[in-house]
């Protein structure tokens, strides 16, 4: 079964990286957005910001965070993580610390953004539940490979995980 992924990320920092991963093909992600549509959907405030976040999450099986160096603890990433366990979608983490940016740059391993979350039935840590991957290899090039070969794989895990919860 093809499945439908929302990609979660740091967008200054991470959006090249992350676009790497969007366009594997490997699962068919939620739709880019634009720097001036982002401004767009910012104008109309907090509501705004999570109609669309909703809006995008909507139809899709699983939440990949790409978790770059400051990913952890941002407020709409929270949001993303949070709505999508809540929603019942799988969750998985990507580290993508070791992909180049536009400059050819990589940059610092980020911390778990699962961390911090509590499952309110039954009070365990989402980080001792969601897997987070960081990705085999030296080079950039063998870190997109890791992902490209793994990610399908990763998300299916990710929504069996949550199916058990």
């Amino acid at each position: 079964m093809a499945r439908k992924a929302f990609y979660s990320f740091h967008y200054n920092p991470d959006n090249w990286r992350a676009s790497q991963v969007r366009n594997m093909g490997v699962i068919e992600g939620n739709s880019p957005v634009s720097d001036n549509d982002w401004e767009e959907v910012t104008e109309g405030g907090e509501t705004a910001i999570k109609k669309w976040i909703d809006d995008q999450m909507s139809g899709r099986s699983c939440v990949v965070v790409l978790i770059g160096a400051g990913t952890a603890g941002r407020k709409w990433i929270n949001y993303e993580i949070k709505t999508g366990w809540n929603n019942g979608k799988g969750l998985v983490g990507i580290y993508i610390h070791n992909l180049k940016d536009h400059a050819g740059d990589t940059s610092s391993k980020g911390s778990n953004p699962f961390a911090g979350f509590t499952m309110e039935k039954d009070k365990v840590q989402l980080s001792s539940v969601v897997k987070t991957y960081n990705p085999t290899g030296s080079t950039s090039k063998e870190v997109y490979e890791s992902i490209c070969n793994n990610l399908a794989t990763w998300v299916e895990e990710a929504i069996q995980i949550r199916n058990n919860y």
